[in-house]
């Protein structure tokens, strides 16, 4: 039996893995747009991917690929280009830099990106349907459109076949998953494999075991990870690679490295002065730069919402029952979609429930320009949780693409002032206690 490794060489490995296996997926996606092979979009709630995996398509993330080119600061051009055609700038950021990639010929910061042959749309974003109208238009591909009913209530008590409402939703998805199928074999020309859609689920098991996992673990003081920037790269690759070995692998690595850094009180940071929660999507145009804002002050994040709605339901570590696999498969889809939308428009509860087990100093609010349904109700949201509780809050807004609207030095003041008021939270606390 293989020796464990030791401190060295697990500690920072998670970091430099998704890196690698985010690199070499791109690069698979510029071969398969040199292939002609088939691709399916997708998008990160409800990719589904564990079907179309079975017919071994290739599955392209489009807010995965806008994101990067925001990070990479080259966001605006592909934003320009989708403006000159004739975008509103007042849209999704994420769509009108895809629209500049496909109208650039698939031309990316990472490679190429192919065409699709299959676009997969679900109802847990309202631009999710004018977004597959786009590609629509320009390719003509085979456009799937999952219908997954929302939650009756904010309680998570009525999932279950006990429940007659939630049974009768599951086999609504399920007839559709079946549709799916179907369609999926008139594009590859492959037979449905049971048995290979039973692999990729097995797969994501154990990706979203470790991934749940993942999420616990940073309850740890100091928090061995950031959930807004290393948690984004954890993020990408848990979407990226859902419902293969290496997704799975990468995970089970991932959680053996924050352990080992929570049982020897390894922090991201050098010194670990307030806990933060993040609610909305990353200041990408900047991304570095906003972190360190935080960073600064020994402000770590150990929670986020993105983390959570932008997963595909993986941060609620539901396991497939493989000796039922179509049923299962949809209630798994069902669950996770309703995850994804509850988390975006229903946090308060969650937020105030995580308050304590993850020791939070302060909520930092992210509205963004580019995304209404993500940022539409966060005010109110704040005000509600602080009605609650008795915690810091901060409420910033920026963007997610454009750097047009992102001003770091305004950001700057209102950070530091929110620092400023937890450093005298902190002071007037250990005075009481004394």
């Amino acid at each position: 039996m293989a020796d464990k490794p030791d401190g060295h060489e697990i500690i920072g490995r998670g970091n430099a893995e998704g890196g690698r296996l985010f690199r070499e997926w791109f690069a698979t996606l510029t071969g398969a747009a040199e292939r002609g092979e088939p691709t399916a979009y997708v998008f990160v709630m409800g990719s589904i991917a564990e079907v179309l995996r079975a017919f071994d398509m290739h599955l392209v993330f489009p807010e995965i690929n806008s994101l990067q080119t925001a990070v990479r600061r080259v966001a605006h051009e592909y934003l320009n280009t989708a403006e000159d055609y004739g975008y509103s700038p007042d849209i999704c950021g994420y769509v009108k830099a895809d629209v500049g990639v496909q109208l650039r010929g698939g031309q990316h910061p990472m490679g190429k990106i192919p065409k699709p042959s299959l676009a997969i749309l679900t109802n847990a974003c309202n631009t999710y349907l004018k977004w597959g109208e786009i590609w629509e238009r320009m390719y003509q591909p085979k456009v799937f459109a999952l219908d997954a009913p929302g939650s009756r209530s904010a309680s998570t008590q009525n999932w279950g076949a006990s429940n007659p409402d939630f049974e009768h939703d599951r086999k609504y998805v399920e007839y559709q998953l079946r549709e799916l199928i179907t369609v999926c074999e008139g594009i590859t020309g492959k037979k449905f494999d049971i048995d290979r859609l039973r692999e990729t689920m097995r797969y994501t098991n154990e990706m979203t075991a470790a991934y749940a996992r993942l999420l616990e673990v940073n309850k740890a003081i100091p928090a061995p990870y950031n959930a807004l920037n290393e948690g984004t790269i954890y993020l990408g690759v848990a979407n990226a690679l859902r419902g293969t070995a290496e997704g799975a692998k990468y995970f089970q690595d991932l959680v053996e490295e924050m352990e080992y850094k929570a049982a020897h009180k390894i922090g991201t940071l050098p010194q670990e002065k307030y806990r933060l929660t993040f609610v909305g999507v990353p200041c990408y145009p900047i991304f570095r730069r906003f972190y360190e804002l935080f960073s600064e002050w020994g402000g770590t994040f150990v929670s986020s919402t993105y983390l959570n709605f932008a997963s595909g339901g993986t941060d609620w570590g539901f396991q497939y029952d493989l000796n039922r696999p179509m049923e299962s498969l949809a209630e798994g889809t069902l669950v996770g979609l309703r995850r994804a939308m509850d988390a975006m428009f229903f946090q308060n509860q969650w937020l105030i429930d995580s308050i304590d087990p993850f020791h939070i100093d302060g909520i930092v609010y992210h509205p963004i320009k580019s995304c209404r349904t993500v940022s539409t109700g966060l005010a109110d949201n704040r005000r509600a949780v602080m009605e609650a509780r008795d915690v810091a809050t901060l409420f910033i807004e920026s963007d997610m693409m454009d750097k047009r609207v992102v001003s770091e030095a305004q950001m700057k003041n209102r950070i530091d002032a929110f620092f400023e008021g937890l450093a005298t939270r902190k002071l007037h606390a250990h005075a009481t206690a004394a």
